[in-house]
């Protein structure tokens, strides 16, 4: 039988913003096992220069791109509002999915992701890139293993400095956005912290959120409590003042702590707070732990696109989106929500 793992796998790429351009392309085009086949933006002359960068043959508008009998598998980088209709479309072509996130901006969106997966037979990968970080992970292993012992606490920042000239655009109008700071910030930041934890079931949140005067928030607070009694805290802002953005976790536990990034470990150990850090592996070419999850993330949808592996369940995102959704009601009526 022929090797298929040495074949070129088709990807095409929905989207060529910022993430799309120093992420996904630089390292999809880089790969020998990779043939990039079309990109679409609804900026076509942005789309073209782009392509022309990094060896797109062909630049499509979005309909072209999905119909593509060629492409195998599609990298959805697009507003945030076209997800769900992207993906769900990608999979019913018989093609496998990559979606940025948030997958969809409720949870009704994301089960109607995962039920077109399961009608169709294709993959949905989840773009939180930060669950393929080994800083991530190796938090995450020390956690579950018990080395923190028992964790009251997880508190995750994610502040983007204030700029001269905010944002204008999709991500200012809240029917295309979902939200605001909570929405674009909020979402992989307590994906991250309950990921750390193991995906918890949640009992309730409490929310502020807080603007200039936009159509979203600027900035969001959010106070969540797991079934356990473990507190999930979130601080998103995109009106930071300060040096440079800022993305930081905290986990507290009866019998250590540990905080990311960089990620450090401390644990009690016979009566004394000793440094238990395991060593990282280094990235090649020196890069970040953000790229390289990108890198590790691209992996693994290029062997689901290849039909070497099988895409992980994602259906954790629809309690993340419950939550999200019920920390905008929190806001909005100024009471704490129970979580069903």
């Amino acid at each position: 039988m022929p090797d298929d793992t040495r074949r070129r796998v088709r990807i095409g790429v929905m989207g060529a913003g910022v993430t799309s351009q120093l992420l996904h392309l630089p390292i999809l085009a880089e790969r020998g096992d990779v043939r990039l086949m079309a990109l679409s933006d609804l900026d076509r002359r942005k789309a073209r220069t782009v392509a022309d960068r990094f060896g797109v043959a062909r630049v499509l508008d979005d309909d072209r791109l999905i119909e593509d009998p060629e492409i195998e598998g599609v990298v959805i980088c697009a507003p945030s509002f076209l997800h769900e209709r992207f993906a769900m479309a990608c999979l019913e072509t018989g093609k496998h999915v990559l979606v940025e996130r948030p997958l969809g901006l409720s949870p009704g969106g994301v089960r109607d992701v995962l039920a077109t997966a399961r009608q169709t037979g294709k993959g949905v990968v989840l773009g939180m890139s930060h669950r393929y970080q080994a800083n991530v992970r190796a938090l995450r292993s020390a956690i579950a293993e018990g080395g923190l012992g028992d964790v009251s606490a997880v508190r995750v920042e994610w502040l983007n400095r204030a700029v001269r000239r905010p944002r204008t655009g999709w991500r200012r109008r809240a029917l295309e956005s979902g939200g605001g700071a909570l929405m674009d910030l909020g979402v992989p930041a307590l994906d991250l912290a309950l990921w750390v934890l193991g995906m918890p079931q949640l009992a309730r949140v409490s929310a502020m959120t807080a603007g200039d005067g936009f159509d979203v928030e600027e900035e969001a607070h959010i106070h969540a409590v797991t079934r356990t009694g473990t507190v999930v805290a979130l601080t998103a802002s995109w009106r930071f003042h300060g040096p440079e953005d800022r993305r930081r976790l905290w986990a507290l536990g009866s019998d250590g702590g540990a905080r990311l990034s960089p990620l450090a470990i401390y644990r009690k150990v016979g009566g004394r707070t000793v440094d238990a850090t395991p060593r990282q592996p280094i990235p090649r070419g020196g890069e970040d732990h953000f790229t390289n999850g990108y890198r590790r993330l691209l992996d693994e949808f290029v062997r689901v696109t290849k039909g070497t592996a099988a895409a992980r369940p994602v259906a954790d995102q629809i309690p993340l989106m419950r939550l999200i959704e019920a920390a905008y009601d929190s806001a909005l009526e100024g009471r704490e929500v129970l979580l069903d």
